[in-house]
């Protein structure tokens, strides 16, 4: 078996049928011991959310405020997957495909739920006296010392998946939306030039170098300033695709029962809903609606709650309502404008779909063109991508640090964001399949370790929830 071949079984087998069922049904299960929260007490965890977004609070030394770790965590998991990915399990998978990624996210809820109520309750202060937690604390402090080599594993996964699902993935994603844009008004108005034996563009080069700058300039700054610059980031790159997608939906509108039909329809019977015999089986639509869900909003996966413990909330189920909210935004609502506003010109007959093949950031581009043209699409497209994919990077750029900190101590960290900053530049001009593929796979490998801790500390977050509740009911 090849290097390549290795790679790529184990990249199917990280996002495949039984880790998915493992993500999911982790998620159905912590649903079940807390009487599916996430229904149950829908006005409870929106008002301590949503309607405390407009609140001031006050952080202290090496912490964030609740606001800023949600939206620290957000900028994470908003990503080019909620354009580019979304796009492309509706293709590959049929429009039922959406319908099975609101399934993940609403039992993944509860995972993300009992993620953050674990970070918050299992963090620690580091020599800095920064807050630090996630799945490597929660093991460690959790199930016990004898455990910790769990959460030493989940760091190393973690830590080397930075490097190309946090990092140059995302530069890519911006350089390519960015030369399209430039493309859209120039064609070919940027040269190349011979970087690493390979053609570069020069404004690909530029832009890897622009962002290796900000990077450099947020991540230096520790948690307190990642948490300044999301808390601003994050709402306006949310507002301006939301704003867009709302756009082009609307002007479809006449079509949007069509589109909830071919929904529901093709998430059971996959080739019916898009009128003809495409090979597109139920099985496949489940599959790639399933892992877009997980892939996208990251529960199970450990990485949020790395951000969520950094919160001078002192309450550890009172941010992990913050965890529901940010599986709705991430995939509930972002996911969603995305399906609708693609499967809505497609039905207006503005675009075609190749069904059964894979779609990108392209396809919303050209979705969105058919209300604002092509040029403003492709310059919309390419703020909202570069946006998301900045934030992702920010983000990761915490994740990772945390878990080099886990295994190699505080004064070791600087090493790793140093590779990290020039790795922006290096990955922005790379290609490397395989290197993508093996990143992939690893960070779907941190869901092993998480999900045990999870399941094995689950009457940990149950007791939690009870006594919050209890505490806060209602006096009659």
């Amino acid at each position: 078996m090849t290097i390549s071949k290795f790679i790529s079984v184990m990249d199917d087998f990280a996002w495949g049928p039984v880790m998915l069922i493992l993500l999911v049904g982790t998620g159905f299960y912590l649903s079940f011991r807390m009487g599916f929260l996430q229904f149950s007490r829908i006005p409870y965890w929106w008002k301590n959310t949503a309607g405390k977004l407009t609140h001031k609070h006050v952080a202290g030394e090496g912490e964030v405020t609740p606001f800023q770790a949600l939206t620290t965590a957000l900028a994470a998991t908003v990503g080019t997957g909620n354009i580019a990915g979304v796009t492309g399990a509706i293709f590959i998978g049929g429009p039922g495909a959406v319908f099975w990624m609101w399934i993940a996210a609403l039992v993944g809820m509860m995972t993300k739920y009992a993620e953050v109520v674990l970070a918050v309750q299992y963090r620690e202060r580091n020599e800095k006296g920064d807050w630090v937690g996630g799945p490597m604390y929660y093991i460690k402090n959790g199930l016990g010392k004898d455990w910790a080599w769990l959460g030493g594993i989940f760091c190393v996964l973690a830590a080397l998946a930075a490097f190309g699902i946090g990092n140059a993935t995302q530069v890519q994603s911006i350089a390519d939306a960015i030369n399209n844009a430039i493309d859209s008004f120039t064609p070919n108005a940027a040269g190349t030039f011979l970087f690493f034996g390979s053609d570069v563009r020069v404004s690909t080069f530029i832009v890897g170098v622009i962002v290796a700058v900000i990077v450099a300039l947020v991540l230096f700054g520790g948690i307190k300033r990642i948490g300044q610059v999301t808390e601003k980031l994050v709402p306006v790159m949310a507002v301006i695709y939301i704003v867009a997608a709302l756009i082009v939906i609307f002007a479809n509108i006449g079509h949007i029962g069509k589109v909830f039909a071919m929904i529901f329809e093709g998430a059971f019977n996959a080739d019916a809903a898009i009128g003809g015999a495409f090979g597109i089986t139920v099985l496949t639509s489940m599959k790639k609606g399933v892992g877009r869900g997980c892939f996208s909003n990251e529960a199970g996966l450990g990485s949020a709650p790395i951000a969520h413990a950094a919160t001078s909330e002192t309450d550890p189920v009172r941010q992990g309502f913050y965890g529901i909210f940010e599986v709705f935004m991430d995939t509930i609502v972002i996911c969603t404008l995305t399906s609708l506003t693609v499967l809505s010109a497609y039905c207006a007959g503005g675009i075609d779909i190749s069904w059964g093949a894979g779609g990108n950031g392209s396809n919303v581009a050209a979705a969105m063109s058919t209300v604002f043209g092509s040029k403003f699409a492709a310059v919309v497209i390419a703020v909202c991508l570069s946006l998301f994919a900045l934030s992702t990077i920010l983000s990761w750029s915490l994740y990772g640090t945390r878990c080099f900190e886990y295994l190699f101590g505080v004064k070791a960290t600087r090493i790793y964001q140093g590779l990290f900053i020039v790795f922006v530049i290096i990955g922005a001009t790379m290609s490397l399949a395989d290197a993508w593929n093996l990143a992939d796979a690893l960070n779907g490998f941190m869901a092993i370790p998480n999900l045990i801790a999870l399941l094995a500390l689950s009457g940990v977050t149950v007791k939690l929830t009870k006594e919050h509740m209890a505490a806060n009911a209602p006096k009659k």
